[in-house]
């Protein structure tokens, strides 16, 4: 993300534009695709979920970017609760990262197959869609094992292809409700739900991770302490606006069968206009997943390097070839993400994408929740922080207590090689 090419650039070049698409960027990748299939059970609870899920993702995403203002020489989101509350902390907000990071990868693989499925419908089926959504993983880990440079061209091939399925059914939507061609499911006589609404919040929020973007280049953005703030605020919520109408509206006037497919997307297209251009849509739409899997396998590799680095992992995890790539936390990321796949290979994919959100959900609540400790620690946007805890705390209640206590268990489980990298640091220093 560096814009500096000599000493006679500026060092701070990234301004609010340059920032709000960055932000956009990294939010905007597989969740949209396959939200609509999850939620159209939740009918309208939904679209209030996703009222709840902008609101509480703009509230942490302020809290966020106040603390990068705070620390700007921070280095990471997890360091801000080592800060505040020690380096044990601090590890253990690391770790459940890097893990939803894995947990990530595995969902936005399962999206990519399952938008694929509607051209190939033979890979809709138990243990076939696993076995496709294994060879993702391992075909972008090929990529990011290859080099950065390697990584970085895939991932601007892929950029703008991510828009055009959105697009697409955004003009499709307007056009269909306009001449009177596609109706609304009805509002429930008995209103909304609290059990709808917290269920499908959870969901939600899954499409809207990465609102923290910003905050990450803090070092060369200019005027951060203004910039940051506004550029995650206008993004998060122009991001926002666009999922809550987009699979809110395919959600609600697609007949319940159809909004099932493995691409909604593709479906609405199809029963609105041709099956001919949804077939485009479907491929566009596994394009930008995958897309979106090359930028985030490259992520889970360098956090583990990082704590590896930092003597918070085994030193093993910190070697690297000679171009800089993190070969083994590479290697180590994605067996881990095969395994989660083999063990769950037997789920349809819809069902598949749907525990593997909430599972990466719940694990980066954590970071949420760990950010607003922090802040409340330094004194710093009180009430705010307060809201976001409790915004954080409802999502995780909300995603079950099966992915929340599974990723608490996981979160616990990364203590041993915490004491491991502490033992050899004890040994080696």
């Amino acid at each position: 993300m560096d814009a500096r090419h000599g000493s006679t650039a500026p060092p701070r070049a990234l301004g609010l534009s340059a920032c709000i698409a960055l932000v956009m960027g990294n939010m905007i990748g597989s969740g949209v695709f396959l939200l609509p299939a999850s939620l159209a059970p939740y009918g309208w609870d939904a679209v209030a979920g996703w009222v709840f899920t902008i609101a509480g993702s703009l509230v942490l995403a302020h809290v966020i970017a106040r603390l990068t203002v705070l620390m700007p020489d921070a280095g990471g989101t997890a360091q801000f609760i080592t800060r505040a509350y020690g380096p044990v902390a601090g590890f253990a907000i690391g770790w459940i990262y890097w893990i939803s990071v894995i947990f990530t990868n595995v969902t936005i693989a399962v999206a990519a197959t399952a938008n694929l499925s509607s051209i190939l419908p033979a890979i809709d089926r138990p243990g076939m869609g696993a076995l496709v959504s294994i060879g993702f993983l391992w075909a972008t880990t090929g990529i990011n094992l290859i080099g950065a440079r390697a990584a970085g061209a895939t991932q601007l091939a892929t950029t703008a292809l991510k828009l055009i399925p959105i697009a697409v059914a955004f003009i499709l939507l307007a056009l269909m409700l306009g001449n009177g061609q596609a109706e609304i499911v009805p509002f429930p006589a008995q209103g909304f739900t609290s059990a709808g609404i917290t269920a499908s919040a959870a969901l939600t929020l899954w499409a809207l991770l990465g609102f923290e973007s910003a905050s990450v280049a803090a070092d060369k953005v200019r005027d951060p302490a203004r910039t940051i703030p506004r550029a995650t605020l206008i993004g998060t919520a122009v991001t926002g606006l666009i999922y809550l109408l987009v699979c809110s509206g395919i959600a609600l006037t697609l007949p319940a069968a159809e909004s099932q497919s493995g691409s909604p997307f593709a479906a609405f297209v199809a029963h609105y206009w041709s099956p001919g251009p949804a077939h485009f849509i479907a491929l566009f739409a596994t394009i930008s997943c995958l897309g979106a899997l090359n930028g985030w396998t490259l992520l889970q590799g360098e956090v583990p390097l990082a704590m590896a680095r930092g003597g918070e992992l085994p030193r093993w995890l910190a070697g690297t070839n000679t171009q800089g790539t993190p070969v083994r936390a590479l290697l180590l990321s994605c067996g881990l993400g095969t395994l989660m796949l083999i063990a769950n290979s037997l789920q349809g994919l819809i069902a598949l994408f749907t525990a593997m959100a909430l599972l990466s959900t719940s694990a980066t609540l954590w970071l949420y929740v760990g950010c607003a400790l922090a802040a409340l620690r330094f004194r710093l946007v009180v009430p705010t922080a307060l809201v976001g805890l409790g915004y954080a705390l409802w999502t995780l209640w909300g995603a079950g207590l099966v992915p929340s206590g599974a990723s608490f268990l996981l979160m616990a489980g990364g203590f041993p090689f915490y004491a491991w990298a502490r033992w050899e640091g004890r040994r080696f220093a």
